[in-house]
């Protein structure tokens, strides 16, 4: 490295999310793992993908605030059914109702990633919509994944990496990792604007 060049700055997920823990760690970066405190009530009338993009923001500035000089990756996913935001289920009900509701429906995982760091000034987001279309579900499959899976920390309960994938009939995206939770190829993106040195 030049004598001149600034040393790296140091990254920062700002989630508590295992799923995009996993994901980041494909890049091979190394990070730090911070919770955003960020209340993710959506506002009245908010669109499901603003939603996504106006949490994904406010997470990497709650973090960003805390630890200035870092470069902080901040994200969220919200499922669009009709217009209607769905988040995380929390609990088998909950998750049931949705899976229901999802049957024989078309619907868009909107995935959102923010970076920031205060220090530079910079702060840049995407958006990576997923367009999925769910099978017409009996009642006895939804019971059975839901006992497999338990998928109440996932956007929609669907759970594609794992059983989630055999409720769906199609899955069309951009960047293949966004239903997952992160989209990598368009954190790439912002990480590279941000000026961190990928292969």
């Amino acid at each position: 490295m030049p004598k001149n060049s600034p040393a790296p700055r140091s990254v920062i997920l700002a989630s508590t999310s295992r799923y995009r823990r996993e994901l980041l760690q494909r890049l091979g970066l190394a990070f730090d793992v911070v919770a955003p405190e960020v209340d993710e009530t959506p506002l009245p009338g908010e669109a499901p993908c603003d939603l996504a993009w106006r949490l994904a923001l406010a997470k990497a500035r709650a973090v960003a605030r805390q630890h200035p000089d870092a470069l902080v990756i901040g994200s969220d996913q919200v499922a669009d059914l009709g217009g209607q935001p769905l988040g995380k289920p929390g609990t088998h009900e909950r998750a049931a109702a949705q899976l229901r509701a999802m049957s024989g429906q078309p619907v868009v995982f909107h995935t959102a990633v923010a970076v920031a760091c205060q220090a530079s000034g910079f702060e840049q987001a995407d958006l990576a919509p997923v367009h999925v279309r769910f099978r017409a579900l009996q009642g006895d499959e939804i019971e059975r994944y839901l006992r497999a899976e338990q998928p109440y920390d996932c956007a929609g309960s669907a759970k594609s990496e794992g059983l989630g994938i055999a409720l769906l009939e199609a899955i069309d995206s951009d960047d293949p990792t966004a239903l997952i939770g992160l989209p990598l190829i368009r954190t790439c993106r912002l990480l590279r604007a941000a000026g961190v040195v990928l292969p």
